[in-house]
């Protein structure tokens, strides 16, 4: 998930509030939860696939964001993922000069007529922890402490139900982790994994229904850049899910209104033996601005429906100085607001230097999925995910999402999405993992979805 060019998106929902901000969630899963631990001969096929692209390092880079892909390793997934598909016999597997996957699966019989459902996912994993090489394992989890590696730093590197209450309820579980020296690769390769499975269980069972699926494998959502460039007559599909979310069960459609500002400032530096009355230092500046951007307003302080200033990255010195902020909030009119604060800011600190010191640029950036998605045309998208899910045994979370995914752009585009779980928790750091059980229950419950899409859609209202 994302939440802009710096934004570290999981800590959020979608990828999710819930697993981010300690809630724990009622979450059921197979029986096979409390299987004995299993050799990797044995892995389920999702298990498998997912190890095999977590293997494969694919950071995205905001520093290179003027290309796309912004790094040469995300064509490396991109490869491994569409000799998958081409293996199973998708059609039109293509690879994009950006590193975008496409691919189709048709129709079961008597479904040919019904409208193309769509899936996306991201194959590139978040910049802002180490990446490169990524060792994925198996950890049995028998309660207490989990010790999973050691970190680049030699400490040692673990989760426990202290920072993490979900694992109460995850005891006799296989997770799968990193080893301490990466994050995993969960957001959103879980989410990849899963789309493959699900085309593998469709060719294996042909009788299983469903209509024309549409799938897509996008890069750079995690420095904001995502599914822009998907082309959506290609791809086919009016409706559908990305799934880059939290634990099991979760399901969001809503999400921040997101916007990013560039604050600049141009100074003038002299000799600081002469420097009265003549020196303009760009940071003290730009320091000036940020003391006026409300503070009880961070990310650090706000959640659910809360709004956030937050200070992306500042760098200068006393010639010239830059801070990257973004801004945030489910209201569209709040986030105007905001911009509003922060153009006043730029104002009075001019003021107080007597000239202009400080420019501002503010841009959009995504809008609130659920500006789409609640439209009476799109209620089964939210109906359908909570009926797949009650099919598996789990109650379906609908949280407001504290960030976004390429569901926000592209429902504004034409493609309308809700997001369904990834299953993966602590995003973005060494600490990451997924539960088995989960990532199993979710290839059953996208199974028992694209069921339900196997029949015309009937429209709320």
């Amino acid at each position: 998930m994302f939440q802009g060019a710096y934004e570290c998106y999981k800590n959020v929902c979608c990828a999710c509030a819930a697993a981010h901000n300690g809630l724990v969630q009622k979450v059921s899963v197979p029986p096979s939860a409390g299987r004995e631990e299993r050799n990797p001969p044995s892995m389920s096929d999702v298990v498998d696939r997912f190890i095999k692209y977590c293997a494969v390092p694919s950071q995205s880079n905001p520093l290179t964001a003027d290309r796309v892909p912004s790094t040469e390793s995300q064509f490396d997934i991109a490869k491994v993922i569409a000799d998958d598909l081409r293996e199973l016999g998708a059609e039109d597997v293509v690879v994009t000069e950006n590193a975008y996957v496409t691919a189709h699966w048709p129709a079961s019989e008597g479904c040919e007529d019904l409208p193309t459902l769509g899936f996306c996912c991201h194959i590139d994993t978040a910049w802002q922890s180490y990446g490169d090489p990524v060792h994925p394992q198996i950890k049995r989890y028998e309660g207490g402490k989990l010790t999973i590696g050691t970190g680049r730093d030699g400490k040692e590197v673990f989760i426990s139900p202290e920072t993490n209450a979900c694992l109460e309820r995850m005891v006799g579980w296989d997770l799968v982790t990193a080893d301490g020296t990466s994050l995993l690769g969960g957001d959103d390769k879980a989410g990849d994994a899963m789309v493959v499975s699900l085309l593998a269980r469709l060719k294996d069972d042909p009788s299983l229904p469903h209509p024309r699926l549409a799938v897509s494998f996008v890069p750079d959502e995690e420095i904001g850049h995502g599914a822009a460039l998907l082309d959506l007559d290609e791809f086919g599909a009016t409706f559908g899910y990305t799934i880059d979310g939290g634990p099991l069960g979760e399901f969001c459609y809503e999400t921040f209104n997101a916007a990013e500002a560039k604050v600049r400032a141009k100074g003038l530096s002299v000799h600081t033996g002469t420097a009265k009355g003549i020196m303009v230092n760009a940071c003290e500046a730009i320091m000036k601005f940020h003391a006026l951007v409300p503070p009880q307003e961070r990310p650090e302080y706000t959640e659910n429906y809360d709004g956030f200033y937050y200070l992306e990255r500042i760098q200068g010195d006393c010639e010239e100085a830059l801070a990257d902020y973004i801004i945030r909030d489910h209201d569209q009119a709040k986030v105007e607001a905001r911009k509003e604060t922060m153009r006043k800011a730029v104002d009075f600190v001019n003021q107080t230097f007597g000239q202009e010191v400080l420019t501002i640029e503010i841009h959009d950036q995504y809008h609130n999925l659920a500006d789409v998605v609640t439209k009476p045309e799109y209620s089964h998208l939210i109906e359908n995910a909570r009926a797949a899910y009650a099919k598996i045994g789990q109650e379906m979370t609908c949280i407001p999402m504290r960030g976004g995914t390429d569901g926000s752009q592209l429902s504004f585009r034409g493609f309308a999405c809700g997001n369904l779980s990834a299953c993966y928790y602590n995003a973005h750091g060494v600490r990451e993992f997924v539960p088995v059980p989960e990532l199993e229950a979710m290839v059953d419950m996208l199974q028992e979805l694209v069921a339900l899409y196997a029949k015309p859609q009937v429209s709320v209202g």
